[in-house]
């Protein structure tokens, strides 16, 4: 099940990514506190760390910070490209969730957005 996408800015290549609020509780639990760590496997089977924080205050605007940085240098990602997470459920328990990432780029035709193609 595909927990969110989106298409890189150039703040998400650079800092962080910026998660859409409407996406949160597809997140794991933050248990009361302002971050939590989670992984996601990517399509060659590597196991990235992220963090994902939101604000003690006001709005929560979450972001994934820690080990996005090295996710996006190791994918050679730029603005424009597509960011997609999935949450699948554990067959080992049902409050466990595995998260897969996918990195798609571009495809234009004559400078037009035409699809985009998995990395």
């Amino acid at each position: 099940m595909e927990t969110f996408s989106k298409v890189l800015s150039k703040t998400d290549i650079k800092k962080r990514l910026a998660v859409p609020t409407n996406y949160l509780k597809s997140l794991p639990s933050f248990n009361g506190g302002c971050s939590v760590d989670f992984e996601a496997i990517d399509a060659k089977g590597k196991v990235w760390t992220f963090k994902c924080s939101i604000r003690k205050k006001g709005h929560p605007k979450p972001v994934i910070s820690k080990g996005w940085l090295g996710f996006v240098g190791s994918k050679k990602l730029k603005a424009g490209y597509r960011i997609r997470f999935y949450k699948e459920n554990s067959k080992v328990s049902a409050a466990t969730h595995l998260f897969r990432v996918q990195a798609e780029e571009e495809i234009k035709i004559f400078g037009a957005v035409f699809g985009y193609a998995p990395i």
